[in-house]
């Protein structure tokens, strides 16, 4: 059995403003970059108001990194649903998504992607080689009834013939309660303290990994930069996808 290994990082980008209250997209960039991920799932990339334009323009993305954008939006102008967008490493392929809308008081939704990350061009996402990625992008409510109506939802997404990663704003500040629906399905990794980015004091970001994903390392990315870009510290995890060996 051989592997694939991948980094998935996930950052609330506060609409690309900092803590200094300057919208600066330019250093949002700078601090993904930095994170060396193959996928990266954002929280609060869009703006709130009238069509929800990009916190970060399209043109930059483009220019500045070695990402392409996961076209999800039901526009032409925001970059992603309810605030979540995928930045994408070029040579991993989209091979289908999906735009969730989560239950709660507040409006909130999630997305879901189906990666082909290019582990065997031959046979793509065949269940018996490997090379498929589910991954889960979102940004859950702000009260724990709703944060576990909406793991309900998110957990029935899981797909039985493709590794699945949850990925994004928790928002939950126990470390006891509060995901007990992901507890059959998923392992549920906290990298580490990453709100608020000055005093980082609770581990707000999280990843849920299906069984068979191996997690290699995982981290908070706090450099000086980052300490400034957002309110919210970023998290990467390096994870090892079970690929199965074909003979013949």
């Amino acid at each position: 059995m051989s592997e694939k290994l991948l980094r998935i990082a996930s950052y609330n980008i506060r609409k690309a403003r900092g803590l200094d209250q300057r919208r600066r997209p330019e250093r949002t960039l700078q601090v993904i970059n930095r994170l060396e991920a193959d996928i990266v799932v954002l929280q609060e990339a869009d703006k709130r108001m009238g069509v929800r334009h990009p916190a970060i323009p399209r043109r930059m993305i483009e220019a500045e990194t070695d990402f392409y954008l996961a076209e999800v939006s039901e526009n032409a102008i925001s970059l992603g649903w309810h605030g979540n967008a995928v930045l994408v490493r070029k040579g991993i392929n989209i091979t289908g998504f999906e735009r969730i809308v989560l239950p709660g008081l507040e409006p909130r939704g999630a997305l879901r992607l189906d990666l082909d990350t290019g582990l065997d061009p031959n046979t793509g996402l065949d269940p018996n080689t490997g090379g498929g990625l589910r991954v889960i992008a979102t940004h859950l409510g702000l009260l724990r009834r709703d944060r576990r109506a909406q793991l309900d939802v998110l957990c029935q997404l899981r797909a039985s013939h493709l590794p699945t990663v949850i990925a994004g704003d928790f928002n939950e500040w126990s470390s006891r309660t509060g995901l007990e629906p992901l507890a059959a399905r998923f392992a549920v990794h906290t990298p580490g303290q990453t709100f608020h980015a000055r005093r980082p004091v609770a581990a707000l970001d999280r990843f849920a990994l299906s069984h068979g994903i191996d997690l290699r390392d995982a981290g908070v990315a706090q450099d000086a930069v980052a300490r400034r870009a957002s309110d919210h510290l970023p998290i990467w995890s390096d994870i090892a996808l079970p690929l199965a060996d074909v003979i013949g």
